[in-house]
């Protein structure tokens, strides 16, 4: 047990993730508060972090748990690898660095669900405190926060095509995807700096790194949060092969994702008590929530040979990757300063809705973001549609009491027809952009789906064949006052005092868009919420 020997902290967050990354550098700005960051993965150090081009390296390997989904029952029973990083900054380490918030309608969706507090209003300034943004700024940006966001640096020419193409078809150009409205088309913003990846562990703990009062573990295994008379007091975990047990004065913070919170918490037990008791862990808190209502974004995609233009395909070979590193090292831009997922829009599948519940990204190249092996002739691009608001809602769930083992995680995708529906109508949508006139004249032929599938039902069959995850998992430690919540709208974990949840898993409802942002945005609120800090509104009301 955790005890008086143990080294003792204010606070100890489990996870650095791009939560745990802002936590630990908001708390330990208070030089009186001692703040541990506990990470399993190692640091930040390989190069393929930092050069976004090289994302897609990252997604498998070291770097990430090594998951993989239960067969999903409306896939063909196929079992895909699900990636989640596993290094410090957490996904916005590995991911393609898209810098999207999701729509207002979102937030305040949060608050008719239970979640008073977090409407877009009272949500809005902590975007802005996390953000410098090198082109935007007034009502809706922030540009001395830690978090570098930019344009991109190195923009193929098909991405702007592709920009044009949405126009045709319809949408109004958007140059702000996170300003006064989402709906329209335009140029991804990313989160870079100077042309490098700006994850959360280089904005946040690069400032925080020096505080005498900030200690950051890599390598460092959670194993379980120490509950004493009904209080977090410590957490015990595995370093080098060590067991090593640290108290918490104030707060334990978990904030190790959608996948490995709801794990932690059921592992010390905290979560439904017949689950538990199945796997031999003693139950201190019944909460039946844990590791449910899990819901991701499915990602699926069109990919086309091109003509009349040469992609970023081109780059596999190693005479042009030899150039584009030298363009890099010397001025900092061109390909290896390219996230390549570079066009984007949102839009929605009917014109009663009053937000977007469509995401697409368009590559200028072929098999990366989708984590595929892209067979084309050499020369393509790729264009990835999302379903931004699933209906369907799936678990994860413990293999063993093992903390070593990793649980079973089932995002139940297309459960609902509602999902299958709108995905498809995604694909026909997407279609409908490519056969536009100003991008229609690079494409030779279309590859996935191949030309000979045209029909709904076709395009059904292809989804259930070929959708993967968009790596977006939220939902699993939901805020809320129901019966099946985890945490409170301060982030508290029911039933147990000292004990706070503080990532993507508290969100009831998925957001329109990638979820990094809206992540280090709950990171920034909680750290409030612990020191007690109120951020003014625009109407000059407390958040």
């Amino acid at each position: 047990m955790t005890g008086a020997g143990a080294r003792t902290y204010d606070y100890v967050i489990v996870g650095g993730g791009s939560a745990g990354c802002a936590l630990a550098s908001r708390l330990s700005e208070d030089a009186e508060r001692r703040v541990l960051l506990l990470e399993a993965g190692p640091a930040d150090r390989s190069p393929y972090i930092h050069l976004p081009v090289c994302y897609y390296k990252t997604t498998k390997g070291p770097l990430t748990w090594g998951f993989e989904l239960a067969a999903q029952q409306q896939q063909e029973g196929i079992t895909p690898a699900y990636a989640q990083a596993r290094v410090l900054g957490g996904g916005s380490s590995i991911n393609a660095q898209v810098y999207i918030r999701g729509s207002a309608e979102d937030y305040d969706g949060w608050v008719d669900m239970g979640c008073p507090g977090w409407s877009y209003r009272e949500v809005l300034p902590y975007f802005k405190r996390s953000e410098a943004n090198e082109r935007l700024a007034g009502a809706y940006h922030g540009t001395d926060g830690p978090l570098g966001v930019s344009d991109q640096r190195h923009t193929h020419p098909l991405s702007r095509v592709f920009v044009q193409a949405c126009q045709e078809y319809g949408m109004p150009y958007n140059a702000d995807f996170n300003g006064a409205g989402q709906s329209g088309c335009g140029l991804y913003q990313v989160t870079n700096r100077n042309g490098r990846r700006c994850s959360a562990a280089v904005g946040y703990l690069g400032r925080a790194r020096g505080r005498e009062n900030l200690t950051v573990r890599t390598g460092a295994l959670v194993h379980r949060i120490v509950l004493k008379n009904g209080r977090a007091a410590g957490v015990e975990y595995i370093e080098n092969g060590r067991l090593i047990e640290v108290n918490a004065d104030a707060q334990v913070i978990v904030t190790a994702g959608a996948i490995n919170s709801p794990k932690l918490l059921m592992l010390s037990g905290i979560g439904p008590a017949v689950q538990l008791a199945s796997h031999g862990i003693n139950v201190k808190v019944d909460l039946p929530g844990v590791g449910q209502n899990l819901h991701d974004h499915l990602d699926v995609f069109l990919m086309y040979n091109l003509k009349g233009i040469t992609s970023y395909d081109a780059y596999r070979k190693p005479h042009r990757q030899l150039w584009a590193g030298i363009q890099y090292a010397a001025f900092r831009n061109g390909p290896v300063s390219a996230t390549v997922v570079e066009g984007g829009a949102f839009w929605a599948t009917s014109k009663r809705l009053f937000a977007p519940d469509l995401q697409f990204h368009f590559l200028a190249g072929t098999g990366i973001e989708a984590v595929t092996d892209g067979h084309c002739s050499g020369n393509g691009c790729t264009l990835n549609a999302y379903f931004l608001h699933p209906r369907s809602r799936g678990s994860v769930t413990l293999k063993s009491a093992d903390p070593r083992t990793a649980p079973n995680i089932d995002p139940n995708f297309l459960a609902e027809r509602y999902d299958l529906d709108r995905t498809v109508a995604s694909l026909e949508i997407g279609q409908e952009i490519m056969a536009q006139p100003a991008i229609a004249k690079y494409i030779a032929d279309r590859f996935m789906p191949g030309p000979e599938v045209t029909t709904r039902s076709g395009y059904e069959a292809y989804v259930r064949r070929e959708a993967r995850s968009g790596y977006h998992p939220v939902g699993t430690c939901k805020m809320g006052l129901d019966e099946m919540a985890v945490v409170d709208p301060q982030l508290r974990v029911h039933g147990v005092d000292g004990l706070m949840v503080a990532d993507s898993s508290i969100m009831p409802r998925l957001v329109s868009g990638n979820t990094n942002a809206p992540s280090i945005m709950i990171g920034e609120r909680a750290s409030d919420f612990l020191r007690g800090n109120r951020i003014e509104t625009r109407k000059g009301q407390a958040a």
